[in-house]
């Protein structure tokens, strides 16, 4: 089992504020009966997030957090204290950051990037210094694997996120076709592993397949639309992506590709299909 995490435990006995959940040796485990579902029995299994009270004792809930142990997010400060700020996260008890693990002071009503976590004295907390946490373990991706990305802030290369909760990537502005604010989560692909143990991200897969996919998408909408497409290598990133959902760098492939096989021109400002 672990604290600040999703748990799958089954229910051992019934009382009039709740059941009791079987925490082996961590002892039964109450849940409140207004998160009791209604076709809970006894022997039967329910998944819960434990997390301790207000009275610091252990409580399961089927409420999901907005951060789990483990994790990144965005939360926003609901009150300031001489102890820290709370954030938060979706529970009734709110989530503290302590002083000493706020990168700035935090201020009431802002929002910042945490990384939640169990501390020494076995509370859940969470930390604005990101690089105590991020970052601490090697990396081991496939190029083209699919993973979760985190923004946290834009850079002179294009943007830095956080990979998996785990690991520093970097998405490069050639990936990027919107501004993209801090907190924004997606998927990505791992375009390389570098030495350091940073991870260089693209928002489409790599590989021909993708193209030679998308390439039969150009000429389906090149046929529709009489032959004719105000696009071509020359135009910006936020149009291409506007009519066709990926970057200018897949696009330019995909075009390439026609031209050479003899199916399309490139002109300036558009894109015709040959007869």
């Amino acid at each position: 089992m672990f604290l600040g995490k999703l748990n799958t435990l089954v229910m051992k006995k019934q009382v009039e504020f709740g059941v009791y959940l079987d925490g082996k040796s961590w002892g039964d485990i109450l849940l409140p009966r207004r998160y009791v579902p209604k076709d809970l029995d006894l022997g039967s299994s329910v998944e819960v997030f434990l997390y301790l009270d207000s009275e610091d004792q252990l409580i399961a809930t089927t409420e999901k957090p907005l951060v789990m142990v483990g994790q990144v997010a965005q939360l926003k400060v609901v009150a300031t204290t001489k102890v820290g700020a709370f954030l938060n996260w979706g529970l009734k008890k709110d989530l503290l950051v302590p002083f000493s693990e706020q990168a700035v002071p935090m201020q009431q009503d802002y929002s910042y990037l945490v990384y939640c976590y169990v501390d020494r004295s076995n509370r859940i907390v969470a930390s604005s210094k990101l690089d105590k946490f991020i970052g601490k373990t090697t990396p081991v991706y496939q190029r083209g694997d699919e993973v979760e990305i985190l923004v946290t802030e834009p850079t002179d290369l294009g943007y830095k996120a956080v990979v998996d909760n785990e690991h520093w990537g970097v998405l490069y502005k050639d990936q990027v076709f919107k501004p993209l604010r801090r907190g924004y989560r997606c998927k990505a692909y791992i375009g390389k592993v570098r030495d350091d143990g940073k991870i260089d991200l693209l928002l489409d897969k790599p590989g021909y397949a993708k193209t030679i996919s998308f390439a039969e998408q150009i000429i389906e909408k090149l046929t529709v639309a009489g032959g004719e497409l105000p696009l071509s290598d020359k135009s910006e990133p936020e149009a291409i992506y506007a009519a066709f959902g990926v970057s200018k760098k897949v696009f330019k492939q995909a075009i390439g590709g026609l031209m050479k096989e003899g199916k399309i021109e490139i002109e300036p400002s558009r894109i015709l299909l040959k007869k």
